[in-house]
Order: C-alpha cells, then structure tokens, then sequence
C-alpha cells in the first residue's frame, strides 16, 4: 500500500513538474507571446464583430442589409490594389532590416494616396453593371471607408507586426470594430431602424477617425515617411504580385455576395453574408497565429523552401485544432442565429451548419500559403489562388442562379477545400525540386518556440 501511495505521489510530482515545465516553455515562447496578443486582440474583436454584426442585422431590415452587402463585397474585392502590395512588402523586408522603417512606410503612403483615387472612381462607373442598382449608389462612400481607411489601418497594424509588436497590431484591428459597433448599438436604441445609406455614412465618419488614430500611432512610434520614387517603382512588380494575391482571395471570399446583388437577391445575400461572417469570425483564432509566425515565415524562408516546409508542419498542428474546434462551435450555435438576428434572417441556421467546415480548411492553406510566400515563392501561391478563383467563378455561375445562398455556400466549400489541397501539394513539389535545401526538422526552432 504504501508502495502504491508512493508510486501515485511519484506520478503527480513528475505531472506537476511537466505542466511547470511547459508553462514556463510557453512564457518565454515568442511565438506563444505574440500569438496570444493576437489571439486575445481577435479574440476581443471576434465578440466585438459577432455582436456588430448581429445589431447591424436588427438595425438593418434583410433588403437592406442585402443592399450594403453587394456594395461591400464589390469594393472588397477592388480594395485588396489599394496599397498594391506595400504591406506585404514592409513586412518582407523590414521583418529582416527594421531601418529600413521610413522608406517603406513611404511606399505604403504614396501608393495608397495613387491607387486609391483611381480605384474609388473606377469602382463608380462600373459598379452599376455589376451589382443591383441599390447598391451601386453606395460604392463611393463604401470605397472611401474601405479602399482608404481601412486600407491604412490594416498597414498600419502591419508595421507593428514587422517589428513583433503585436499588442498594437491587435489595438488597431480592434478600433473600427469597437467604433463601429458603439456606433450601432446606439442607433439601434435611439432610432431603431434605418436605410443602408444612412448606415454607410456612419461607417465612412467611423473609418475616417480609425485610419487617422493608425497613421498617428506609426508615426509616434517609428518617425516620419521617406519618398524615394525610384525604389518605389523598382519594387512594385514584386509588390504587385500580393495585390492580386489578395485580391483573388477576396474574390474566391466576395464574389458570390457580389454575384447574389447583380442577381437582384438581395434578401439571400443578406442571410447568406450574415452566416459568412460568423465563418470569418470562426477563423479568426487560426488567423492570430498565423499573423504571429508570419515574421518567422520569411526568416525561415530565407534558408531555403525546406525550412518553410516544416515550420508550416509545426503551426499546422496547432490551427488545425482551432479549426476544428471552431467548426463544432459554429454548428451548435446555428440554432440561436434567428434568434440573434431576427426572424427575417432564420435561413441563416442552415447557411452556417453548411459552411462550418471553412475555417478547418482555411487552416490548412494558409499555412501551406503562407510558406510559400515566406519562401520568396508568392507566383506559386497566386497560381493556387488563380485556380480556386476561377474553379469559383465556374461554381458560382452554374449553381447561384438555381439555387441562390445554397449554391453560393457549396462553391465556398469546394473552393476553400480545394485551395487546402493546392497550396500543400505546391509546397512539396518546391521541396523535391529543391532538395538541397530541404531541412527534415526544425528541432532548434521548435525548443526556441
């Protein structure tokens, strides 16, 4: 017996001293660090955004709410030219070289300034061809908040993230968030119902305010912009390469809204968006991590495809699981979605059981895409996002027309799953073609972690 009480003691002490071990692993873990602020900003932000969009829902009738919904989707997919690729760029090469700060956040600026103007008045002539004639009346206001605002604040938060100080990546995610939703709450308390043009010059006013806060919080903390025009123009074909790479990830995401407006389904569009944006909401813990490791990403792709490889191994196994977990938890709460929305939006249970599966496919092809691009191999991933945008579009077109909001979800489905499958088998081929520099672990990088 008391061989048996000892042993017992032997286990829990050896237990305790495991789960001591790994918290203090955990602690000083840099990646665990940055994920968890990630984690936490997006965490605050996924409340924030399920409430805002659920107030947005009731303040909104359904027709209006489609209403908004086509515009949006259409600029959204526009703005990902805003900054033609400058963020991604900063990150690229300041993560390394963090003195080099003022000459890319001038590229930031100065191709925002350009490609903005151009892409808000592109967006007015042709948005009536493209989207129901409702929605087309918003695209200026709607392209301003997005293209302008929202473009500098996601840069903004980006600089932050190059220098590993993701406390304030997550603050400035979170501002429009919180401003929008305070901003709702309170009309929906004081005047209860308005029209979706009403709703879009309150998110331009709240965009505003949130672009100037970012741009004022980078250059209190790292100094004025240089312009160096020369620089600018040799690095933008590069830089131009993960704008369309955005840009067809927002199609693949947004052209179904799109394509449910310029059907004139407005009421569909809005129960399928609201359903869509629990599944962006979902992601968002898969995404933190990922926003954490993307520095690392680029150092490690620096030594060659093979150590991209295998730290893609690593973080998968730990998005997968997120992925997985947000894909139960959207199936159990779909019952309360009509309940959280309103009785006009009760299809909106249905839409999210059928696209819960999102965000454990989104896991795996952005960690698989996001080696790739660490590895200075982003013509491979946008090859990839080509694919799955045209095998979208191909979907969309056939099945929407028939059957609305359910042939938009099935497209999504196939899309993202196909995506997953794409960018992984992209990655190995790089790595058989590239055998000297292929690393079969990353052992020293996993205990510094």
């Amino acid at each position: 017996m008391a061989n048996g009480q000892g042993a017992v003691s032997d286990d829990t002490r050896h237990s305790v001293s495991w789960i001591t071990r790994e918290y203090e692993r955990i602690r000083k873990s840099a990646l665990a660090r940055n994920a968890g602020w990630m984690f936490g900003g997006q965490g605050l932000g996924l409340v924030l955004q399920a409430g805002y969009f659920v107030v947005l829902a009731r303040l909104l009738s359904s027709r209006e709410y489609g209403i908004y919904v086509g515009a949006t989707a259409l600029v959204t997919i526009a703005s990902q030219y805003s900054a033609l690729g400058f963020g991604v760029i900063f990150l690229r090469y300041v993560s390394p070289e963090p003195r080099r700060f003022s000459e890319f956040w001038g590229h930031i600026l100065l191709a925002t300034s350009f490609a903005s103007i151009l892409l808000v008045v592109g967006l007015y002539f042709a948005a009536p061809h493209l989207i129901s004639r409702e929605s087309a009346r918003l695209v200026i206001l709607v392209g301003i908040a997005e293209c302008v605002c929202n473009n500098l604040a996601v840069c903004s938060g980006q600089v932050f993230q190059a220098f590993e100080r993701l406390r304030y990546t997550a603050v400035l995610n979170l501002v429009t968030s919180f401003l929008r939703m305070t901003v709702a709450v309170v009309l929906l308390v004081t005047v209860h119902h308005i029209s979706a043009r009403q709703w879009t010059v309150a998110a331009v006013s709240v965009s505003i305010f949130a672009a100037v806060a970012a741009v004022g919080a980078v250059s209190k903390q790292f100094g004025r912009p240089l312009f160096r025009l020369r620089s600018f123009m040799k690095l933008l074909p590069e830089a131009f390469q993960f704008s369309v790479s955005g840009s067809t990830t927002s199609l693949y995401n947004d052209l179904d809204k799109t394509m449910l407006s310029h059907y004139g389904m407005n009421v569909q569009n809005a129960i399928y968006t609201v359903a869509y944006r629990f599944v962006d909401i979902a992601t968002m813990p898969v995404r933190s991590v990922m926003a954490a490791a993307s520095p690392r990403f680029f150092r490690e792709g620096s030594k060659g495809v093979g150590r991209s490889l295998s730290f893609a191994r690593t973080i998968l196994k730990r998005t997968v699981v997120l992925g997985a977990v947000a894909a139960a938890a959207m199936w159990l709460i779909s019952p309360i979605m009509p309940h959280l929305a309103g009785k006009s939006f009760a299809e909106a249970a249905p839409a999210l059981r059928l696209l819960c599966f999102i965000p454990l496919f989104r896991s795996f092809h952005l960690a698989a895409g996001d080696a790739l691009t660490g590895a200075g191999l982003q013509r491979y991933r946008l090859g990839s996002q080509i694919t799955a945008t045209v095998i979208n579009f191909a979907l969309n077109i056939w099945l929407i027309p028939s059957h609305g909001w359910h042939g938009a979800a099935w497209a999504s489905l196939v899309t993202d799953g196909c995506l997953g499958c794409l960018n992984w088998l992209v990655l190995w081929i790089a790595c058989r073609r590239a055998p000297a520099t292929l690393v079969t672990g990353l052992e020293a990088s996993v205990r510094e972690y």
